[in-house]
């Protein structure tokens, strides 16, 4: 038994290793080839790193690792080990592969040419996978497959570090809620790094980035969200529950409630299924009762009986 449990957790942690291997070439692509050449990096350390490149002509991967060791240090200090091996892992394989993929070091690979993408953008040489013409289309690319690769790194169990530190010590200190504190971190550095570059438009270009990046991050970790979570307000939930049963194999949970207007106590019934069941839950009560308020919601983890938990750690 113990030796079974040995090779799933083995086979489970090859499966992670390899998505955060996988994720980080995508994060390194979405970089390199669409958003660093032209400084539209969706702040975080690789928004911060470019201006290193740009004043001091240091690599964007090593500019990355260079921020992120503080930021590491500033974690272990104030917050503790909430960041484990995997976290430092997809920070310094992500790096790595930002410096590695570039089509500059490709083409010294023999692996691309180099004329078909060499351009010239604001007075100066970058090499990008697509022209300035076609600017928007190459932050739109670049911020999808940068979404995508955060998404399966953190699926991994893993992270790149960066901004989820600071994140994470403004929760901590200030009790701001995480989303909150993305922003605030998100916006000083594209607001900062706009200033130094002397080009408002990274302003612009910033958000439209980081707003595609988190979408594509949080459906590539966490998926569609496809479990349904339904709220019915009717005095026949007793047979509309009786209807669950037979007809969908769901289980249901009643609340008590009071109505706001009459003061009435009422029974809310609450049941989680399928995306595809919805349309079957809401015949089923129309059908009993015409008049019934029902609210659907998405539920994004569920952990139970009939159901796959979603949820996504990153201490491992």
């Amino acid at each position: 038994m113990n030796k079974l449990k040995g090779k799933r957790y083995w086979q489970r942690e090859i499966k992670y290793l390899a998505g955060i291997v996988g994720g980080s070439l995508l994060v390194a692509i979405g970089y390199a080839w669409f958003l660093m050449p032209y400084n539209m990096a969706p702040g975080g350390v690789g928004g911060l790193s470019q201006v290193i490149n740009y004043y001091f002509r240091i690599p964007n991967g090593i500019s990355m690792i260079l921020l992120n060791i503080p930021l590491f240090v500033i974690s272990f200090i104030f917050i503790g080990k909430s960041f484990g091996a995997k976290s430092i892992l997809g920070m310094l394989i992500s790096s790595v592969f930002t410096d590695l993929v570039n089509i500059h070091n490709l083409n010294r690979f023999g692996l691309m040419a180099l004329q078909p993408y060499t351009h010239v953008f604001q007075g100066r040489t970058v090499y990008s996978y697509l022209g300035p013409e076609d600017l928007l289309l190459s932050v739109l690319a670049g911020s999808v497959i940068l979404g995508l690769g955060l998404g399966i790194i953190f699926k991994s169990r893993g992270s790149t570090g960066g901004t989820d530190i600071p994140v994470a010590l403004i929760k901590q200190k200030s009790g701001l809620s995480i989303g909150s504190g993305y922003y605030i971190v998100e916006s000083g550095i594209i607001i900062l790094v706009a200033i130094l570059l002397k080009d408002p438009k990274i302003l612009i270009w910033g958000y439209i980035s980081l707003f595609i990046t988190t979408k594509i991050t949080d459906l590539a970790s966490e998926g569609l969200p496809y479990i349904k979570g339904v709220y019915v307000i009717s005095p026949r939930v007793d047979e509309i529950k009786e209807e669950i049963y037979s007809e969908l194999e769901r289980g249901v949970t009643f609340f008590q409630a009071r109505g706001g207007y009459e003061k009435k106590e009422i029974e809310v019934l609450f049941c989680v299924l399928n995306r595809s069941q919805v349309p079957q839950l809401t015949d089923i009560v129309k059908d009993l009762d015409p008049d019934a308020f029902m609210i659907v919601t998405d539920v994004y983890d569920v952990l139970g009986y009939g159901f796959r938990s979603r949820k996504l750690n990153l201490s491992g």
